[in-house]
């Protein structure tokens, strides 16, 4: 059987453009002691209403984090519109900061996190849709 050239070449470039975007949405990212800083991109908001501060996010979280040991974190967002960072730890417990009109779409969530899986959200108060950029630093 033969197949069109077309349809090589539309493979080819959707193979390439996932190998080129680095980290996926909804890969798992591994998280220790010695990580390096990791910058994760995305789009914020979504369908569904949250009930806390996040406002606006996506039926699936935006990342999942597993973090392998105690480790002293800060989680860095920035975005426009009015973002909000949720993060939802697989023991059911959850973070929600908003940005306020003078962090100018920054913000900060520094802490202690323990050895476990969270699910970050990226939400937005305003039901937007804005690009955004997340880092992990250890502190």
């Amino acid at each position: 059987m033969r197949v069109p050239k077309f349809w090589i070449s539309c493979s080819t470039l959707v193979a390439i453009a996932i190998s080129s975007a680095g980290i996926a949405v909804g890969q798992v990212i591994p998280i220790n002691a010695t990580s390096p800083k990791i910058e994760l991109n995305g789009t914020s908001g979504g369908a569904k209403k949250d009930a806390s501060c996040a406002g606006f996010i996506a039926e699936a979280p935006n990342h999942t984090i597993q973090v392998a040991d105690d480790v002293n974190l800060t989680f860095t967002l920035k975005s426009a519109g009015q973002p909000a960072l949720l993060i939802r730890s697989d023991s059911g417990k959850d973070f929600c900061v908003a940005a306020d009109s003078f962090s100018e779409g920054e913000i900060k969530v520094p802490g202690r996190w323990r050895k476990g899986a969270y699910r970050v959200y990226v939400g937005d108060r305003a039901n937007g849709r804005h690009a955004y950029t997340l880092a992990i630093t250890r502190n």
